[in-house]
């Protein structure tokens, strides 16, 4: 089946555009395919042993720095305060649960990507609530009110998998031996959940596209450079750590079922459009990667 895995991504895309309905009406199977993923990989790491590196502080800073300098700077020299909120939620996007999936398939360290899924995931959870009582509709809305709501979305399907692991590797090495050994089934089960995931975008742009064709176009072209520099430079600055892979995909792949969820809460919702077109460019980028990987 490895060979066939590079074609499942644009699949997953295909299928995503012609059942959205469908996968819209789905959507709440996505939190348990999310936990079952994550759970198979942090069960196939010692997670006592994970620490924080160089490379994770340095995307942590460029997500952090990047995103509200984007906002401001777009704001003021197009006067679009649509297209700065999708770049701000663009670059600010934690990274994906299921990072790991194509990460270590394309050579990344597992221990290096686990990390970083947790890290960076509250590191979001507690950059972004700050940035929102000062940028978006919920101006009003207190700091810790909007951290509470970001980690009750977040925690669950990042710190349930990762005790429940952590658990069997204290209580039983043999249950979680036997979890582990089934980690190279969790790319399927991201395909499925790839596969909802990009059918409720499609959707959402369905209904909200209307009447809004020259801001989609504009988020549309910013989503995709945004796309290929987060890959390129997140490339770079992994290769300066001993894992360029690792740095690409950490810096590149987004989290954005949360990232459309954040915009439609706190931001106008027409902004998530922006992750909702970085969705298909990820994903067809890593469908190249896994092509080119598996040809050589």
């Amino acid at each position: 089946m490895s060979k066939y895995r590079s074609y499942v991504l644009p699949a997953a895309i295909l299928l995503g555009l012609l059942l959205h309905k469908w996968c819209a009406i789905l959507s709440f199977i996505t939190p348990y395919a999310i936990f079952l993923i994550l759970l198979l990989n942090f069960v196939a790491v010692d997670i006592r042993k994970l620490r924080m590196t160089k490379l994770s502080f340095w995307i942590m800073l460029f997500q952090i720095v990047v995103s509200i300098s984007l906002y401001y700077l777009f704001r003021t020299v197009t006067h679009n305060e649509l297209l700065a909120q999708g770049l701000l939620i663009g670059v600010l996007c934690p990274v994906a649960s299921s990072v790991v999936v194509i990460s270590c398939m394309l050579g990344a360290d597992r221990e290096t990507v686990t990390e970083y899924t947790i890290v960076g995931n509250l590191m979001v959870s507690v950059i972004a609530p700050f940035y929102f009582t000062f940028i978006g509709v919920h101006q009003d809305m207190s700091f810790w009110t909007s951290f509470l709501l970001i980690l009750k979305k977040i925690g669950p399907t990042i710190a349930l998998p990762f005790f429940v692991a952590l658990a069997l590797q204290l209580v039983s090495k043999k249950a979680n031996d036997f979890l582990a050994q089934y980690k190279n089934y969790t790319f399927y089960i991201w395909a499925f959940l790839l596969l909802l995931t990009l059918g409720q975008t499609i959707d959402f742009i369905f209904i909200h596209g209307k009447g809004n064709g020259l801001n989609i176009l504009f988020l549309g072209i910013a989503s995709v450079l945004t796309c290929a520099v987060h890959f390129s430079f997140g490339k770079w600055l992994g290769q300066q750590h001993g894992d360029r892979m690792a740095g690409g995909q950490l810096l590149g792949q987004k989290n954005t079922a949360m990232g459309i969820w954040m915009a439609n809460t706190y931001l106008n919702p027409l902004a998530s459009v922006f992750l909702a077109f970085y969705s298909v460019w990820q994903n067809l980028f890593n469908s190249w990667q896994l092509w080119r990987h598996d040809k050589k």
